[in-house]
């Protein structure tokens, strides 16, 4: 199960470098690598969600984790009001400021609140459907 994790790792790795090419604004950048490692880790637990991948409590659980500390990171990428002809991010960020933060939050604490509830693969749905609605949530108002 390792050996799928690392190669979803790394194939994460290369689909981010690809999808911000010609990103300028270093900000900019680092904020769309964090909201990338989300999107990430939640294909993680799709694809095995899905069948796709074999499950693996602990790739799922640990990938819940993950979502967990970058999402705490959200609020101090967007501090700066950077932009980037690249970036889907809505000028309302700056003008809903406590309204944005508090959504990261609530990604942070689904995500936090549910590592290491994962242990059979019945219990991915759940899982993506709680998360992905404090995706929806946030993406709904602050993204293009």
């Amino acid at each position: 199960m390792k050996k799928t994790a690392t190669v979803l790792a790394l194939i994460a790795l290369g689909t981010a470098a690809f999808a911000h090419g010609g990103v300028t604004n270093k900000d900019v950048m680092a904020r769309m690598m964090v909201m990338g490692t989300i999107s990430e880790q939640m294909k993680v637990i799709g694809s095995m969600a899905k069948g796709e991948t074999d499950f693996d409590a602990d790739v799922a659980n640990a990938a819940l984790i993950e979502i967990a500390a970058q999402s705490a990171q959200v609020p101090s990428m967007f501090e700066t009001p950077a932009t980037d002809p690249k970036s889907e991010a809505l000028p309302v960020i700056w003008e809903q400021w406590d309204s944005f933060a508090a959504r990261a939050q609530d990604a942070e604490a689904a995500a936090e609140r549910l590592a290491g509830t994962v242990v059979a693969q019945s219990d991915l749905g759940p899982v993506l459907r709680q998360v992905g609605e404090t995706c929806k949530a946030c993406h709904s108002t602050f993204r293009e």
